[in-house]
Formats: C-alpha cells, structure tokens, sequence
C-alpha cells in the first residue's frame, strides 16, 4: 500500500489530501501520530528523531522536502544533496509508516503569498547572517503541521534556533501539537551530524571537531568565572586558530528568547557558526548553572 510499512521500500505520499485521508484513517482508529520534518540526505541524527518518534506515538509519518524559500540566492539549494529512494530505504529501515514528499508546486502553488515570521527570534543568529531564511522555516514547517495535524513533531537540537522559533510560533498560532527536541547525535570527535558534513574534505573534517571543542571549552571558562562576553571573543579567535575560514558568531543566549546574555543566568546556552570550505557548520551547547 502507498505510505505504508511492510514488505518493501515506503512509497512516497505526494498530496496533503492523499496525507489527510491516511491520518484521518489512525485518527479514527484512535491512533497518535508523530510527525519527523526533514529535507532529505537522512542519517543517524534523523534516525534519533524517529526512535524518539516512536517511543511518542502510534504512528510516525516523515517528510521529505527541499524546502526552497529557506535557501538564500547564494546557498546551496541546487547542490543541496537529494536522493530519495536511499532516503525511501532508510526510512523503511526506521519503521516509519508513511513518508510524505510532496513537490514544490503540492507546497507552494501558483499565488501562494503568505510567509510566517517571527520578529526578535529570527532575525538573529543565524537569521542575521541569513536573512529571511528562518521565515521560510517557520512557514514551511507550520504547513507540515497543519497537512499532518501531528499530536507531536520532533526536530533535533543541533538547529536550536530553529527549534526554539518552532515552539514559540506552535505556541503562538494554538497548534495542537508538542514540539519536542531531540539531543544532538554526534560522531565519536564530538562533530555534530550533519548532512552538509558531506562537503568537509578529509583536512577539513579533521578540523571541524574543534567546533564542540571550542563550545565545551568556554563553557567551562564561564562556569570557572569568566566574563561571558570575552569567552565568546576567545572561543571566536580559537575557531579561527583552529583553521575555519570564517567565524559567524560566538554567542551565549538565554535559551528561551535568544536574548544575548552579559552575565550567567538560567536557561543559558553557547552557540557557534563557522564556515570550513564549503560547509557552514552550526552547534550549541547548554550552560550548567
């Protein structure tokens, strides 16, 4: 059957209505649903959001798309790397029970004008460095909730803006749905898995662990006493010591608003972007205190 698990690869699911008829189905038969947004080129961090995903509820769906209104003119949405039957297999190996991939025009048809944004949480960050790439985010992402109408959606915590942008508009739009983050999966380095890890060439992988490192590192000056804002300058000048390319921010935020923090105060969190080659790499890591 399309989209459903058993014998053989997962068939994909193209339309919102074929997805609505098949939820509607588990609804009326009294089933939860979870639901696992991704774009592809899956590996162990997706498959950590599905074993989760399963733990939450009786059924999994997990989507497939390429969303391009969050690609800037100058990323890497031609070269972003897609393969769908490898992703089908993996997907099938993960027991999910429906992969939705829908085509760009099924996502955005003709006259499609509406964007989601969130003003003070996007525009920061990465949202800085991006601009409007977390409005195509949010706006593809509620799309997924609302086609899926998912009891539970499951996004990982490498993106942490992206999470914490996720939950405040599910907040804010009354979505009945529990938007839970899943710990970062990483290598046995510390490098967090990532799709765009692809890119890194084997002197640049062998750098790239001194993201985490470097994140570990101030967390643990900061715990120690020092001042926030000069173990952020430091863990900057360190990524560049360490060999990446460009540095996009070092920062500590309070963990719910992304407010920069002066001074330690709970929920606190280090994030760090930098660029090594072709890849941008992203991680985070929380601040005991």
């Amino acid at each position: 059957m399309s989209g459903s698990r058993g014998e053989g690869t997962l068939v994909p699911v193209r339309t919102k209505a074929d997805l609505r008829a098949r939820v509607s189905a588990w609804r009326a038969a009294g089933e939860t649903i979870a639901l696992v947004p991704t774009m592809g080129a899956l590996h162990v961090g997706h498959g950590a959001l599905i074993e989760a995903a399963r733990g939450a509820a009786d059924r999994v769906v997990a989507s497939l798309f390429v969303n391009p209104t969050q690609f800037g003119p100058q990323e890497d949405f031609a070269a972003y790397p897609r393969d769908e039957a490898a992703d089908a297999a993996f997907l099938t190996r993960a027991d999910v029970d429906l992969l939705y991939a829908p085509a760009v025009a099924e996502m955005y048809p003709d006259g499609f004008a509406t964007t989601v944004s969130v003003p003070g949480l996007g525009d920061r960050l990465c949202g800085a460095i991006r601009p409007g790439h977390f409005d195509g985010v949010a706006t593809v992402v509620m799309k997924l909730l609302i086609q899926a109408g998912p009891d539970f959606a499951f996004f990982g915590e490498k993106d942490f803006q992206q999470l914490v942008i996720i939950r405040r508009v599910a907040a804010d739009l009354d979505l009945p749905v529990r938007i839970e983050g899943v710990p970062t999966v990483r290598e046995g380095d510390g490098l967090a898995v990532s799709s765009r890890n692809a890119y890194l060439d084997p002197a640049q992988r062998a750098i790239a662990p001194a993201l985490h490192g470097t994140l570990q590192d101030a967390v643990r000056r900061i715990a120690a006493g020092a001042e926030i804002s000069l173990a952020c300058e430091e863990g900057a000048a360190a990524l560049g010591a360490a060999g990446f390319d460009k540095v996009d921010y070092f920062a500590c935020v309070d963990a719910r608003t992304l407010a920069p923090l002066a001074a330690p105060s709970p929920p606190a969190r280090l994030l760090a972007a930098a660029h090594l080659g072709r890849a941008r790499l992203i991680d985070n890591i929380a601040l005991a205190l």
